[in-house]
């Protein structure tokens, strides 16, 4: 196999690291959003908040199960989070974590080579960046932002 297609073992666990640490402050922030949220646009959304929870808690236990499959020594470090009581705020803080958040996933898929089980990891940053984006989608409508690049 040719070098360039084999798998850049070592940036991908400096990059799978990287984003599986801003998968679990997802987690966490989403968490602590869907507790303390409040108002009407508060209530309305709560509940979609609690289970995009349920689903970054279970890509986030596939994406260390994967780094720990290729060798790696996923560890992660519990900063403060905190949540803005205003719900436009929180919801347009969360949104920027989660642009950060899906190009850290994206920023692993260039160094995973050609190998089979690159493509098994790219299929699984694929599928966890499509399900990411459709929350950010979510969300900005939510936040009632004017602009989706903002």
């Amino acid at each position: 196999m040719p070098e360039a297609d084999k798998m850049e073992i070592e940036k991908v666990h400096e990059t799978l690291g990287k984003a599986v640490q801003l998968q679990a402050e997802s987690v966490l922030t989403m968490t602590l959003l869907a507790g303390t949220i409040r108002g009407v646009g508060g209530a309305g959304i709560k509940q979609d908040i609690r289970q995009f929870v349920l689903a970054e808690l279970e890509d986030t236990y596939k994406l260390i199960e994967k780094m720990s499959a290729l060798g790696g020594t996923p560890i992660l470090s519990t900063p403060a989070i905190e949540v803005a009581d205003d719900t436009a705020k929180a919801l347009n803080s969360l949104l920027e974590h989660e642009q950060k958040a899906v190009a850290g996933l994206h920023a692993v898929i260039p160094h995973s080579g050609q190998e089979p089980r690159s493509e098994a990891l790219e299929h699984l940053l694929e599928h966890v960046i499509m399900r990411k984006q459709q929350q950010i989608d979510y969300l900005w409508h939510a936040a009632d932002r004017p602009d989706p690049l903002e």
